[in-house]
């Protein structure tokens, strides 16, 4: 189709582009390789299932915002299928062979194809444009008390525009460049009847003006895609080809709360956690450029819906635009989050589960947090206590351990001494051992296994905190000690199963202590309930004065660990009709006592995050919020107090344990 001429100044475009591109994909590769750690090149092989799902079919993409979700799906679509469109059409320039005008079914199918999605492609584009730039919802942007970096205030929209811009323009292009080509033949293609309609416009053209109006429509078209090739790395729409990369790479984790393992009696360590951007993984780094600036993360975070100055996107993006402006990873963290911001997180992995190209900014908050508690000393104070109560006396709340069975006074509830080959080792934990209102917990939970006759035991006060508390806080000497000490506890004992009634303890040991040798078997107490209810081993009075319970999920439970059936099938065995809050299971809102915060006051914001989810549980119009988990009991019983205490907040074990049919 192409003259000589017009293919040398085409090819003399290609080439250029290709070297500007190339050095764009040069720089973020460097700054990927300046990262912590190594690639595991064998993941993407055990992954190919898990690639297919959530690349080509954008299965993360549709589990928030279905409406803009389907537009955005179109436009990645179109993407896959116009490689092959363009790279046809290259061809066709320059050699005048066209599959795309082929005859037979394939043809056909491909001629119908490319019209769909170019329909597609362009009508999806109008439509996020509109919501966009018209409509402007709230969740596309963050609030200015947030830092971001300026450049990406007005560069999110420029960005997005130059995008829309090049490719609407381009498919557009493209459509009338077939749709001159139709003309030119003279026959309507069935499989192209938009373009066919449109060709029919041009009937009263010559053929020289419609082969000059192809051509054209090529060099808008193609050459549009290739001038726009060596911004492709500094815009946000890298994501495309970083995405699968991020899915394909990222390293193994036994749950999205999983944080890495750091060897303290390796004196060659010199730096904890991240002070600066070269101090994270590779893979974190790796996340700024997959960011796809979507905000979903700042929707879910509860932080930010409450007022305060998180926000994980906005971590993402200035990662991004610090990099993308000459910056290279040497940076300080503290530059790209403000210090108040770190220590607001509260480690529910809202933003990991969210995200839809698989980023972590969860986890840069917490290596930043690793590095101002271990490095510079320097953590919120409100903290000391617990941090020296975790230290000195192996819990939280400084009791000592000669006090830690005090909760199973007047109860039959054996130890390992006692019962040294038990079914199932009960890991009570610290705030059932120690709070008087988890304690209520433990002493129904123990009524539920002596009245199933279990074969059970507890390791009374040889039993430490876990450290989950001194980890999310960036102690990991704290917990780095803990850890050894009851994994060895643990070996020794070498019980069958455990279980917990708390998830901050099931989620440390069951994902986090296999680093350090321990690999168990851990159930939380809603699961076994079950079992025990199905094997019927407890019976439980359902009478017809059904009462109504809206089941608050842990973060820690549903979303960090994927226990989100058992609870409920427990409080529906009980008779409970059960209610959901709109937010629930996975996707449910956190109870702001996580990542340390229960020892220590909220960040200023609007409001407590306990309140909000509160208030979310009260409008459901249940009389009783049911939790599985100390810490969420202790922040939905405040909410509730401060409310009246017109609704019941009871852990799943108690609403049990009231039913039980003795």
């Amino acid at each position: 189709m192409l003259s000589l001429p017009e293919k040398i100044i085409f090819t003399i475009g290609i080439l250029a582009s290709v070297f500007y591109t190339y050095r764009g994909a040069r720089h973020i590769a460097r700054n990927i390789a300046s990262g912590q750690g190594t690639i595991n090149w064998s993941l993407p092989f055990k992954r190919i299932g898990e690639l297919i799902s959530k690349y080509l079919f954008f299965k993360p993409v549709f589990r928030f915002r279905i409406l803009p979700s389907i537009f955005h799906a179109f436009i990645g679509w179109a993407f896959f299928i116009y490689l092959l469109v363009n790279l046809n059409d290259l061809i066709f320039a320059y050699t005048n062979f066209n599959l795309l005008h082929q005859t037979g079914i394939f043809g056909d199918i491909y001629r119908g194809a490319a019209e769909f999605i170019s329909l597609a492609l362009m009508v999806s584009m109008l439509a996020l444009s509109f919501r966009r730039y018209v409509l402007k919802p709230a969740t596309l942007r963050t609030r200015d008390t947030t830092l971001l970096n300026p450049l990406a205030r007005k560069g999110i929209t420029r960005d997005s525009m130059i995008v829309t811009a090049t490719f609407f323009t381009h498919t557009l292009a493209r459509v009338f460049g077939e749709s001159f080509y139709i003309a030119r033949s003279g026959v309507a293609d069935s499989w192209q009847p938009v373009t066919s309609a449109l060709a029919a416009l041009w009937s009263g053209k010559d053929a020289a003006q419609l082969i000059f109006d192809e051509r054209l429509m090529f060099w808008v078209s193609l050459g549009l895609v290739f001038a726009f090739l060596p911004y492709f790395p500094y815009s946000k729409h890298i994501h495309i080809f970083m995405t699968p990369i991020n899915f394909a790479l990222k390293p193994e984790r036994k749950s999205i709360g999983q944080l890495n393992y750091i060897n303290l009696e390796d004196q060659s360590i010199e730096q904890f956690g991240a002070a600066k951007m070269k101090d994270l993984g590779w893979e974190q780094i790796m996340d700024s450029y997959a960011c796809i600036q979507c905000f979903r993360c700042q929707e879910v975070c509860p932080a930010y819906n409450t007022g305060k100055i998180l926000s994980p996107a906005a971590l993402e993006i200035n990662k991004r635009y610090h990099l993308n402006h000459g910056g290279g990873t040497d940076v300080i963290m503290l530059d790209m989050i403000s210090e108040e911001a770190v220590w607001a997180c509260t480690s529910c992995g809202a933003c990991v589960d969210i995200c839809p190209v698989g980023n972590e900014p969860m986890r840069d908050i917490l290596d930043i947090r690793r590095n101002l508690s271990m490095m510079e000393s320097n953590f919120p104070k409100q903290l000391e206590p617990a941090l020296k109560g975790m230290e000195r006396n192996m819990n939280p709340w400084n009791m000592p351990q000669a006090e830690r069975m005090k909760w199973a006074d007047g109860i039959n509830v054996p130890t390992v001494e006692q019962n040294p080959e038990p079914e199932i080792l009960w890991w009570v934990g610290c705030a059932p051992a120690t709070d008087a209102r988890a304690q209520k917990t433990a002493q129904a939970f123990a009524k539920i296994l002596n009245a199933a006759g279990v074969n059970y035991a507890v390791l009374g006060r040889n039993e430490a905190c876990t450290g989950d508390s001194a980890r999310r806080a960036g102690r990991e000497d704290i917990f780095f000690g803990l850890a050894s000490q009851n994994v060895a506890l643990l070996n020794e004992v070498a019980p069958k199963r455990i279980v917990t009634t708390c998830p901050h303890c099931l989620h440390t040991i069951k994902n986090e202590y296999p680093a350090f040798g321990g690999e168990y078997q851990v159930i939380h107490h809603t699961q076994l309930i079950n079992e025990l209810v199905g094997a019927g081993k407890i019976q439980l009075s359902v009478t017809s004065d059904q009462f109504s319970v809206t089941f608050h999920d842990p973060c820690y439970l549903g979303r960090h660990n994927g226990i989100t059936d058992a609870p409920r099938e427990a409080l529906q065995s009980a008779g409970a009709l059960t209610i959901e809050m709109p937010r629930n299971s996975a996707k449910s809102f956190c109870c702001g006592a996580g990542g340390a915060q229960a020892w220590k006051e909220e960040e200023p914001g609007t409001s407590r995050v306990n309140a909000a989810r509160f208030a979310e549980a009260k409008a459901t119009g249940a009389n009783t919020v049911a939790v599985g988990c100390p810490f969420c009991m202790g922040m939905m019983t405040d909410a509730s107090k401060s409310d009246g205490g017109t609704i019941q907040v009871k852990d799943v074990a108690e609403i049990v344990a009231e039913r039980m049919v003795k």
